[in-house]
């Protein structure tokens, strides 16, 4: 039997694609009689939303050890009067309370707390683990980043322990970061930045990541072959639930957080192009948005006429969401616009697929996301300043048109068989 030790800074009740990814590996994994797990996760976490629905998919036969974190991130609330922290510099507010406070604060998690600013649980967590995974016969070790001080952990347990086998998990890159640009780096930061994610990468038995391109870019860092693609997927079973309802007006959904990056003008172009050559009013069409939304993309709705046209639901659990998912005629993906935007592949890309309503996405034409789009065909891609595109896609609609390939190789279950194999390469 494979004891394994599973640290995530994410796991529910938080919500969020980055607690779902190692919640339905262990799901899955833990139905294999070859593997005893135990997880090691936060007891006080800071997370953007909650979600309780997440609850039912931890399985009752691992170990779970909460330990409690310390974090300046209070600080930080009180200085922007946010409640909670918004991933990807998102905000909702059009104008910033203590803006130059705030910059500050950005420059001081930047370049103080390296890799991020949950470096605090490093040390406690490594003190505690070492005698942990010697009491409990732990022979394998898993960590999941960002944040990267959870890879940090796994790099100083990998050092004391030179006979556990560690698995490194990038569910997104460290310093290629859509927003790495934005910590205002000083040269001595950036240099250690680099540093410590090469010497996690060389050090890792295993590396892990979502993507192909971003495998191939950990692989120029790391100068070894240890590196394998699994990426996100869905889960089977949170949508055997759930029905396709007709709806009223024709439906453009996107599900889940929106910040300035993810804000296109040619989506708003197009589809007020779209408006005016059909004499489409507003008992025929509805945008939907579910969850935050930047500041930029309520003045871009405003801008485009097209507030009359918009639902928008600022959060909703991920069980409730799965509907919205199912009724949309079409499922809209925004692509960060930033240098790293071929290689992002999110979560909810997966959860789209299996709704099999087609997906209009905004990003590069020869990224992850687009070449899993056409494999599968799913749908259509569009450049950053494409709205003519967009426009003809929407007047010239066929759902008929797309035919979701061999979507099921992304199933989480099927996901987790690749995982298996290369725990037991281990």
């Amino acid at each position: 039997m494979k004891n394994i030790l599973i640290i995530t800074y994410y796991w529910p009740p938080s919500g969020g694609a980055g607690v779902q990814r190692w919640l339905k590996f262990i799901k899955y994994l833990s139905q294999n009689d070859k593997f005893n797990i135990h997880i090691y996760t936060v007891k006080n976490p800071e997370s953007p939303e909650d979600d309780d629905s997440l609850l039912k998919d931890i399985p009752k036969n691992i170990n779970i050890i909460k330990r409690k974190i310390w974090e300046p991130l209070g600080i930080y609330k009180k200085i922007t009067g946010q409640k909670r922290i918004s991933a990807g510099f998102l905000n909702e507010k059009k104008k910033q309370k203590n803006n130059l406070l705030q910059k500050l604060s950005i420059y001081i998690r930047g370049n103080l707390f390296i890799p991020d600013a949950k470096m605090f649980w490093i040390k406690p967590s490594v003190k505690f683990l070492n005698s942990y995974i010697k009491e409990k016969n732990i022979n394998t070790l898993i960590t999941t980043g960002p944040p990267h001080s959870v890879n940090m952990i796994g790099l100083k347990l990998k050092q004391k322990i030179k006979t556990i086998n560690w698995i490194s998990d990038f569910r997104d890159p460290w310093t290629n970061i859509d927003f790495y640009k934005d910590l205002n780096l000083t040269k001595f930061a950036d240099k250690k930045h680099k540093r410590l994610e090469k010497k996690v990468l060389q050090t890792a038995d295993k590396i892990i990541t979502v993507g192909q391109t971003l495998a191939n870019e950990l692989q120029q860092i790391s100068k070894k072959n240890n590196i394998n693609v699994i990426t996100n997927g869905f889960d089977s079973t949170d949508f055997k639930e759930f029905n396709k309802k007709q709806q009223n007006k024709f439906t453009i959904a996107h599900i889940g957080s929106i910040n300035k990056d993810r804000n296109h003008e040619a989506f708003y172009i197009g589809i007020k192009n779209y408006i005016n050559t059909n004499n489409i009013d507003t008992n025929s069409l509805s945008i939907l948005f579910i969850g935050k939304l930047d500041a930029t993309v309520i003045s871009s709705l405003q801008k485009y006429e097209l507030t009359n046209y918009c639902k928008i639901i600022n959060y909703l659990p991920h069980n409730k969401a799965i509907q919205y998912m199912y009724n949309a005629d079409i499922l809209y993906l925004p692509i960060n616009n930033t240098p790293n935007a071929k290689g992002i592949l999110t979560g909810k890309f997966f959860e789209y697929l299996t709704c099999k309503n087609p997906i209009l996405t905004i990003g590069p034409t020869d990224g992850d996301v687009a070449h899993i789009i056409k494999k599968t065909n799913s749908g259509k891609v569009f450049n950053f300043s494409d709205n003519n595109g967009i426009t003809d896609f929407l007047i010239n609609f066929n759902k008929k048109e797309f035919t979701f390939v061999d979507v099921e190789q992304y199933s989480r279950k099927q996901l987790t068989k690749k995982l298996i194999n290369i725990l037991n390469e281990l």
